[in-house]
């Protein structure tokens, strides 16, 4: 149960720092945490074996729901 919250917690704070990098591309703060959330899953699958941590995690977290918002952005645009 904590580490679901510790994970909901890096989450979102991947997703705040996706939406201030990918300013024009973002969901508003609530849909932001949900893709930093979905980021997150996203880098546990390509990032798996570059370190832990918490700020290691974070930052992973946040590159994964930085392309996430790119590649929905895109779609969105088509």
């Amino acid at each position: 149960m904590v580490d679901l919250v510790i994970w909901l917690i890096v989450g979102a704070a991947a997703g705040w720092i996706a939406g201030i990098v990918v300013k024009g591309a973002g969901f508003g703060p609530l849909g932001n945490i949900v893709v930093g959330i979905l980021g997150s899953i996203v880098a546990g699958f390509i990032f798996p074996l570059l370190g832990r941590g918490l700020i290691g995690d974070v930052v992973y977290a946040a590159i994964g729901a930085i392309i996430l918002l790119l590649v929905v952005f895109w779609f969105r645009r088509a």
